[in-house]
C-alpha cells in the first residue's frame, strides 16, 4: 500500500509547478527533499510541504521505514482558476485568469516490522 498526500488550490500556474516536480519525479524522500530545498523557485516551497505530508503519512499511517521511502508518483494538474480584470486602454476591462494547481504525491518504500508485545509475568500472576 502506498502513501499519498494532495495539496489542492496552490496559487501558481500548473505549469510552473510540474517543471519543479520533474526535476525530482522516481526520487528517494531524501534525496528529493534536498533538491527541493535548493531549488530556487516559488513552486518548489509547495511541492517540500505535499512531499513532507507523504512522507509523515507514510511513517505514521502505513509504518514504512523513513529512510527506504521513495517517490512513485507526483503529478501537478489544473486547478480552478480565477477570473479578474486588468484595466486597459480607452475605458475598457481585458479579462485574464489566475491559475491554481493541484499536487498529488505518492510514496513507497519497505514496512517497518511490528513488534509483538512481550507476556508479562505480572499479568499472568494476577489473573490466577
Amino acid at each position: 500500500m502506498t502513501a499519498t498526500a494532495f495539496s489542492k488550490g496552490v496559487r501558481m500556474s500548473p505549469r510552473k509547478v510540474s517543471v519543479v516536480a520533474s526535476l525530482v519525479r522516481g526520487r528517494s524522500v531524501a534525496d528529493a527533499l534536498t533538491i527541493l530545498e535548493h531549488t530556487p523557485r516559488r513552486s518548489a516551497e509547495a511541492l517540500r510541504k505535499a512531499l513532507l505530508s507523504a512522507k509523515a503519512n507514510a511513517e505514521h499511517n502505513h509504518s514504512y521505514k523513513p529512510d527506504s521511502l521513495y517517490i512513485t508518483e507526483i503529478a501537478v494538474t489544473a486547478g480552478p482558476r480565477f477570473r479578474r480584470y486588468r484595466a486597459a486602454a480607452r475605458g475598457r476591462a481585458l479579462r485574464y485568469a489566475r491559475k491554481t494547481s493541484h499536487i498529488k504525491v505518492v510514496v513507497n518504500g519497505e514496512k517497518r516490522e511490528v513488534k509483538k508485545k512481550a507476556a508479562n509475568p505480572v499479568d499472568k500472576q494476577e489473573k490466577k
